[in-house]
């Protein structure tokens, strides 16, 4: 018998992982390896169970408008555990001074739904909201019609919605999602949405008044989002997102994966195959294998490929990532001022704040944490702030303690505390950001039996994860039938 198939994933992120069990559902001859370099799988799907509480050290949720992460749940079976977010006090809040505002009924990112909304916010004056209702006014940017036209999103914000929409509004909601710099952050990238808006309408309103009659109207999408449907879109798992890391483990073959494992060099040898270079606990070792999976961050699949395709390298080391750092807080609920009538709230970075944005968990998913305590989460660092990230524990904790003292007057010392720090997890989709995706998967595809995965091409969140480290195993599946 000729020995077996072997596939080998680099990173046991939830890309990496979502390719292992789809390579192993079409290909379930191969022998499979998944190398990751931390001591314990998933990144950023870290869910701690601390006293019989639930705490989610990093992602906490994904959304049901995209089908990736409940079609995996559905084929893992823990469909049913899929829990929504609670229907109480589904909004948003702003930091404006000392105080948090809820963002304008009906806004939502760039596109403001409801006018009574808009005018009756406290978060911009009587000349920003004028402004912001102007945009069906606002030309259309020249070369808009090009396939590959992009800008910034601070560029396209603050021509169609003015600069205090922009700074009040969008910038602090986007880097709540990808703690980037709006200043550089790609539209085509990030929100193609909007761009398509422009395109074909002229306008972002416009685009609403000019939808299908199928549609709901825009007074009724901006009731809806008043009342916070849009969180709706947005669930996780009566475990946390940690029973997704844990589910796709368990469906894998006993040894698949291998933690304090790093790949430090990756090789192509003269017969096709892959070498991988792989440092654990047994010492150094080499690795042959018939296809290779990279789910690594682009910087680090840029470093391990510089020697099979420089290319291929260089267009990887273009896309830049960012740190970030979580800091949890368990307090007693009469510590607290603040109603906690919301999920967080979102800082604009002109407030001078050290925080990115805080979140009320426990108001989120209640029932997590008993009834008289408080889980808070604080987020600090980013593109913009990247030197936070680093700070002390005993230091961040005192950061968090100041900001919501300040914000939601929060008094003592916690019950609990937790800092979580995401190196180089959230990959920054620079102007032109698509193109070049474009391209680098195109010089990929001429690897054979070699896919790309993560984060760092075609989206940040759970769902857009899942489905490209899926379409890799398929990708790298139909080569190996097509070989044999």
């Amino acid at each position: 018998m000729p020995p077996p198939v072997r596939v080998a994933v680099v990173g046991g992120g939830i890309s990496g992982l979502a390719a292992a069990h789809r390579l192993h559902a079409l290909f379930p001859t191969a022998e499979l390896r998944v190398y990751e370099r931390r001591e314990r799988v998933g990144g950023p799907l870290d869910t701690l169970h601390q006293d019989g509480w639930l705490i989610e050290r990093g992602a906490d949720s994904f959304t049901t408008k995209l089908p990736g992460a409940v079609q995996l749940c559905r084929e893992l079976g823990i469909a049913e555990e899929i829990i929504g977010t609670n229907e109480q006090h589904r909004r948003a809040l702003v930091a404006r001074g000392p105080r948090l505002q809820p963002t304008p009924a009906g806004f939502v990112l760039m596109r403001a739904n409801s006018v009574a909304g808009v005018l009756r916010s406290p978060v911009l004056s009587l000349r920003g909201k004028l402004r912001l209702l102007a945009e069906p006014f606002v030309r259309r940017a020249a070369g808009i019609e090009q396939p590959q036209y992009d800008e910034s999103v601070a560029s396209f914000a603050t021509r169609r919605l003015g600069r205090e929409a922009f700074e009040r509004l969008v910038q602090p909601l986007l880097a709540g999602i990808y703690v980037a710099d709006a200043e550089r952050l790609s539209l085509a990238g990030t929100m193609p949405e909007f761009l398509q808006a422009e395109r074909e309408h002229g306008s972002l309103t416009r685009s609403l008044w000019r939808g299908s009659q199928a549609a709901p109207s825009p007074q009724q999408q901006a009731e809806n989002m008043s009342r916070g449907a849009r969180y709706g879109v947005f669930v996780s798992l009566r475990g946390g997102v940690g029973q997704l890391v844990q589910s796709l483990l368990d469906a894998l073959p006993v040894g698949t994966v291998e933690t304090g494992a790093e790949v430090q060099q990756v090789a192509r040898t003269d017969e096709g195959r892959w070498t991988l270079t792989v440092a654990g606990a047994a010492g150094t070792r080499a690795e042959h294998f018939d296809a290779l999976v990279m789910a690594t961050p682009a910087p680090r699949a840029a470093a391990l490929l510089a020697d099979v395709d420089t290319e291929l390298a260089g267009r990887l080391a273009r896309i830049r990532c960012a740190s970030s750092a979580v800091i949890g807080l368990v307090c007693r609920r009469e510590q607290i001022e603040h109603p906690l009538d919301g999920f967080g709230f979102v800082v604009p970075a002109i407030e001078g704040r050290d925080l990115v944005a805080g979140s009320f968990a426990s108001v989120k998913y209640p029932g997590r944490v008993p009834d008289d305590i408080v889980h808070l989460r604080a987020f600090v660092g980013g593109a913009l702030r990247p030197e936070l990230t680093d700070l002390p524990d005993a230091e961040l904790v005192q950061l968090a303690r100041r900001e919501f003292g300040e914000l939601l007057g929060l008094r003592g010392e916690p019950v609990w505390s937790d800092v979580a720090r995401w190196h180089e997890s959230m990959p920054q989709y620079d102007v032109g950001h698509v193109p070049l995706v474009d391209g680098l998967m195109a010089r990929a595809a001429q690897l054979p039996r070699f896919a790309l995965a993560g984060n760092s091409y075609r989206g940040v969140g759970i769902p857009q994860c899942i489905a490209g480290g899926r379409n890799a195993a398929e990708s790298v599946a139909a080569q190996l039938n097509d070989r044999q």
